[in-house]
């Protein structure tokens, strides 16, 4: 998750009345994912375990129905019959065949601009959340998966969120659709003073949409560009020594990365 996001999360659902059990199965999923670098083993890897976590919860308070959050890209994308597997999404293509949970997916058939307005108008707050990939941080991490690579991209991923909101209600630059930080397991030769750094490097991404669909990237101020890569590398001095800006429009790429 993002920094502070589980916190976040669990108000939100304090206020709307709904009781949330929070489970922490970061260590499980660490376990499992140990020495994985492919993208689509990853999704599936994360797809599994997520269903064994609500399966050891239904034995506990006997819940029969697990009610997702699937969206169209989500079926879109994860393929199937004549559509090409563009990525497997957990929620889809990395759910197993032994499931004892009966999945409910009320917003399947729609995209995420008519979800937001169907959340405007019966008041959820959510509605106006960036998107987030439900594997969360473990798609923004390329290469393996360790808690010390996945704390480095949440603390970027930080600073690009709260950098980019405050130049937009400042007037600098237009609020992206998304925008985000990956780490990328490339590393160069880099200087913090007069000492030499073999650091990884950070991607930032931000782009322009309306269904996730497809996606122009944002063109954002060079001078608050070179504000976010001070402050990244200055942060995370010793892990992180280059920050790059990310041009692609979907397509030809994705929004994330993996």
């Amino acid at each position: 998750m993002r920094k502070n996001e589980s916190n976040e999360v669990s108000e939100m659902f304090s206020e709307m009345g709904i009781n949330l059990k929070v489970v922490d199965s970061s260590d499980r999923f660490f376990k499992s994912l140990e020495g994985i670098t492919d993208p689509e083993e990853k999704r599936k890897i994360i797809g599994e375990q997520f269903i064994r976590v609500f399966e050891e919860e239904q034995n506990k308070c006997s819940a029969k129905f697990l009610i997702q959050g699937t969206i169209a890209p989500d079926w879109i994308e994860s393929g199937g019959g004549e559509r090409d597997i563009i990525k497997s999404h957990h929620n889809v293509g990395g759910i197993p065949d032994d499931i004892s949970l009966q999945i409910i997916e009320p917003l399947r058939e729609f995209y995420k601009d008519e979800i937001r307005e169907i959340a405007r108008k019966i008041g959820i707050k959510s509605s106006e959340r960036q998107p987030f990939p439900g594997p969360g941080l473990a798609v923004r991490v390329l290469g393996e998966l360790t808690p010390k690579r996945v704390e480095t991209c949440r603390s970027a991923c930080y600073i690009v969120e709260t950098m980019i909101v405050d130049a937009a209600k400042n007037g600098r630059c237009d609020l992206p659709w998304q925008y985000f930080a990956s780490l990328l397991p490339v590393r160069s030769v880099g200087v913090h003073g007069d000492v030499r750094v073999h650091g990884e490097t950070i991607v930032v991404r931000a782009v322009k949409s309306i269904d996730g669909m497809s996606a122009k990237y944002s063109t954002l101020p060079h001078d608050l560009l070179a504000e976010i890569s001070t402050e990244i590398t200055n942060s995370l001095k010793g892990h992180v020594n280059r920050v790059v800006y990310d041009i692609t429009h979907k397509p030809p790429g994705t929004i994330e990365w993996e």
